[in-house]
């Protein structure tokens, strides 16, 4: 049974580096330092999330769908995804989406659980 390449140190938690490679069908064996993809550093759910936001051609709505998830759930995943790879996240978004959020509830639009759930997947 052949494991799944991780992509950080389970002792220490530091990104790891590929040191050999091998070829089952002609048993050569490559060896030197290879950097890993950088989408290696996403784990499981991310790359799950990621594959059903290209499949959908990046349409928020239709991931919304096929995953379940609310609005501020996808924006906060895709946020999440930016940061792993080292991408800065314009914090100014997600302001906006905070003062949507208490503009609704103070309109009585949702109800203050619905606004604290809200503002938990926006964070």
């Amino acid at each position: 049974m052949k494991n799944e390449v991780i992509s950080k140190c389970p002792i220490c938690a530091q990104q790891l580096t590929i040191k050999s490679l091998h070829c089952d069908h002609c048993d050569i064996d490559i060896n030197g330092e290879f950097k890993l993809s950088p989408l290696s550093l996403l784990n499981k759910d991310q790359l799950e999330f990621v594959e059903a936001f290209l499949i959908n051609q990046g349409s928020i709505k239709a991931v919304e769908k096929e995953l379940n998830v609310s609005y501020p759930t996808v924006k906060k995943i895709l946020n999440e995804i930016l940061m792993t790879l080292g991408y800065k996240v314009n914090e100014e978004e997600v302001d906006t989406r905070r003062v949507e959020i208490l503009d609704r509830l103070a309109k009585h639009e949702i109800t203050y659980d619905e606004a604290m759930k809200l503002l938990k997947e926006v964070k």
